[in-house]
């Protein structure tokens, strides 16, 4: 059986230099950190292992029982920036990227990096992404500064992804509301924004009516798919009482009640939730054929995901669907 790890992120120094010299946000401080909004901040303790494609990071994964790591630009990826210089970033790195696999192919494979702002750049870059460089999907987060993935300017792409027929891996980003950045990184990253901001764009996909429009698409997110699997009743009540229709400048909404498409075009990875109640609420909620291993490196410890995941008293054929046969029925 082979470990196919789903989120273990990386950056360039083309990304960096970037966040370096950009003027507004996402930027670098020396003395702050990494910002991705005015008022969050992500301590630089991280870059090192970011850095790192090769030795370092290999014999980390073989401590671990890792054996292939399909690998993504870090936040804030290259959404956030000025499209011409998110252009830019996200191409480096797509070649970047394209160039360890060469050198580690039964080790690395690879999520594109785009720039939505530019739909109609970042389709044919995708394009490119899979059918030239073998990658795939596509990671982006869960807002781009000023807009969000719903949005009918994003369209396009939604459907060279359907098309393509990749998963579309919807990362965490620092929330644009600004009420959850209050007190910095403390509540607007891992704690609390980071799963608030990722399950709001799933949540408005669903209403906006993404997954009316493309019932094919497939989202992969983290940390069991935060409170999703536990709110699938819960979200269904709007349905039920009669709340479900948008305003109507949003339009008319999606058909059918938001647990459907939460069963139907969601799927899950392990990365950085080891509460064993979380797994089972997942399993019993999604079903086993929804869940897949992701890390989450550098944030998260390999091995301590990897140690929480094979205590739990998993058949053999779940834990096959988990760590290897899941993946490859997603194509990878």
């Amino acid at each position: 059986m082979k470990t196919i790890d789903l989120e273990n992120h990386f950056l360039t120094p083309t990304w960096l230099e970037a966040l370096h010299a950009n003027k507004g946000f996402p930027t670098v401080d020396p003395q702050k950190g990494l910002g991705f909004a005015p008022d969050a901040w992500m301590p630089l303790a991280v870059e090192p292992k970011l850095a790192d494609v090769a030795e370092a990071r290999l014999r980390l994964m073989d401590e671990a029982g890792v054996d292939y790591a399909v690998l993504s630009v870090t936040s804030p990826g290259a959404e956030q920036f000025p499209p011409e210089i998110g252009k830019k970033v996200a191409r480096d790195a797509n070649d970047f990227l394209a160039r360890v696999i060469e050198k580690y192919p039964e080790r690395f494979g690879g999520f594109a990096c785009l720039a939505p702002k530019d739909p109609e750049w970042s389709a044919a870059e995708l394009e490119r992404c899979i059918k030239e460089l073998g990658f795939s999907g596509w990671n982006t987060h869960s807002n781009y500064g000023d807009s969000y993935l719903d949005e009918k300017k994003y369209w396009p792409l939604l459907a060279k992804c359907e098309e393509l027929d990749i998963p579309i891996y919807l990362h965490p980003a620092v929330p644009k509301i600004a009420e959850l950045r209050e007190f910095g990184m403390v509540l607007s990253g891992p704690t609390l924004g980071f799963g608030t901001d990722v399950t709001y764009c799933f949540m408005r996909m669903i209403v906006r009516g993404v997954f009316d429009a493309y019932p094919k698409l497939k989202i992969i997110m983290g940390h069991f798919g935060e409170a999703l699997p536990f709110l699938v009743d819960r979200v269904n009540r709007a349905w039920m009482q009669n709340h479900a229709k948008p305003n109507p400048e949003i339009g008319e909404g999606c058909k059918m009640p938001a647990g459907h498409y939460i069963k139907h075009n969601l799927w899950v990875t392990t990365s950085g939730n080891y509460l064993p109640a979380a797994f089972y609420c997942t399993r019993d909620s999604l079903g086993m054929d929804r869940i897949l291993l992701g890390t989450d490196f550098p944030y998260e410890n390999m091995k301590d995901c990897m140690d929480f995941l094979r205590s739990l008293p998993l058949t053999a054929e779940e834990a096959y669907a988990l760590f290897e046969g899941n993946a490859r029925a997603l194509g990878f």
